[in-house]
């Protein structure tokens, strides 16, 4: 129910009731339109995939499907610093993030604190600059009001998603972190290198794809033990949940540890959640043709620094609908097809389902209306109205490209151009071979 069928039969029963709640004849149109980020937008994901003809529009963002790749990767920072042995302070790993950010900005050929071109940042920038250079956290208390949970870290996230917590007993406790002074070292860029290469088997196949390169690492935050002194392994509930749960069957809150798991665990642990859900919760069928066929318009977005559902799985997504559905035709071609029905964008410096603290950039405000607009009366977007919500530059409005093109500013002006280039679309396309399935 919670994969597809509750809201799709919601939807089926909510037409009629509509109809009779407001008594309209039957030959009066009742326009249907789903909305959701996150699992939200996993979720508007599945209903175009399974009852697409039920819909006239879907606003789906940053889908959580691939929900076995998805939700074990939530355990792949944990596991990168476990394999390299070094537990980095979180204020180092901050420091390489915001380092990178900086080095970054002007890629694009506008410094205005947003990595709108993650692609330029991947293929010109080397994290292992970055070694060497100082930082500084002051020391923190956080303390939590004892209704059984003491928050860990603060990734606001969606449904799927929810904040990692630690289970404790009933009463307020706090926690400390101490101030925090050093410089990036070797072994914390290798664990930032590794997480944003994405999780590859001992044969070195590639299993997934990761984050974009200047987005947080908050999967790779530790803990401090006052006891010890030392900082600790602290593995991401999102993640270890959904393996004891959905893979290893048992009741428990999270992992205990990662004593004796491997990156070929995690390969197992994806493919068995693979397996088993390939028809519920993966949400990855590509072919939308009742969808489209029935006159259907999906808009599909993603934060490109967004540090909780990759930016490139809904990347990879869009590549499998037009590799399915217009296998025939060129590029070109299948693109301009696919923008008379299913549209994709990249928000530029936008997190995980809304703006980015670290990076001041656009956010879509109106998408609904934009939606009603393209359907109802007939006008078809080819960029997304955005609006950047605070920093330097509030206020100002950026038309969004439509994927494949991308932003290219000129003379650091508030102008840009939408481009296409093959090393950036390259730099964005992932095969699996880990896998002997396609993943779609």
């Amino acid at each position: 129910m919670f994969s597809y069928q509750a809201l799709g039969e919601m939807t089926q029963v909510g037409k009629p009731l509509t109809r009779a709640f407001y008594g309209l004849t039957d030959d009066a149109k009742v326009y249907t339109y789903f909305e959701g980020c996150s699992d939200g937008g996993r979720e508007g994901m599945s209903q175009v995939q399974r009852y697409g003809t039920e819909y006239d529009g879907a606003i789906t963002g940053a889908p959580a499907f691939r929900f076995a790749h998805q939700q074990v990767l939530h355990v792949f920072s944990s596991a990168v610093e476990k394999t390299l042995d070094y537990l980095p302070p979180p204020c180092e790993m901050e420091k390489i993030v915001n380092a990178t950010i900086a080095a970054c900005d002007p890629l694009d050929g506008r410094t205005d604190g947003v990595v709108s071109r993650t692609d330029l940042c991947m293929l010109n920038f080397d994290l292992s600059s970055i070694v060497g250079e100082s930082y500084y956290c002051a020391a923190e208390n956080s303390t939590s009001l004892g209704f059984g949970f003491n928050k860990k870290r603060s990734t606001t996230l969606h449904p799927m998603n929810m904040r990692t917590h630690k289970r404790q007993a009933q009463g307020s406790t706090t926690s400390y972190q101490p101030a925090q002074n050093g410089t990036v070292t070797a072994e914390g860029v290798a664990v930032a290198k590794a997480i944003y290469g994405g999780l590859h088997n001992s044969a070195g196949e590639r299993a997934y794809l990761s984050w974009q390169i200047a987005s947080e690492l908050g999967d790779a935050a530790t803990t401090y033990n006052s006891d010890t002194g030392a900082w600790e392994l602290s593995i991401p509930s999102t993640g270890g949940e959904y393996v004891t749960k959905f893979i290893q069957l048992l009741d428990l809150d999270n992992l205990s540890d990662l004593d004796g798991v491997t990156y070929d665990t995690l390969v197992d642990w994806i493919n068995t959640g693979f397996v088993r859900y390939l028809d519920s919760l993966q949400t990855t069928l590509p072919d939308l043709t009742p969808f489209q066929s029935s006159g259907g318009k999906l808009l599909h977005y993603h934060g490109e620094s967004d540090s909780s559902i990759p930016a490139a799985s809904s990347v990879h997504y869009h590549q499998s609908v037009r590799s399915i559905m217009y296998s025939n035709l060129t590029d070109t071609e299948a693109q301009t097809a696919m923008a008379d029905w299913y549209q994709f964008y990249l928000v530029p410096g936008a997190g995980h389902c809304g703006a980015n603290s670290l990076q001041p950039g656009p956010y879509p405000q109106n998408n609904m209306a934009v939606m009603i607009d393209w359907v109802e009366n007939g006008v078809q977007p080819t960029r997304l109205n955005a609006t950047v919500s605070s920093g330097a530059n509030e206020g100002e409005t950026q038309m969004l490209c439509q994927w494949p093109e991308r932003p290219l500013w000129s003379g650091n002006t508030t102008d840009f151009e939408c481009v296409k280039d093959s090393a950036s679309v390259e730099s964005w396309t992932y095969t699996f071979p880990a896998f002997k399935m396609p993943v779609y």
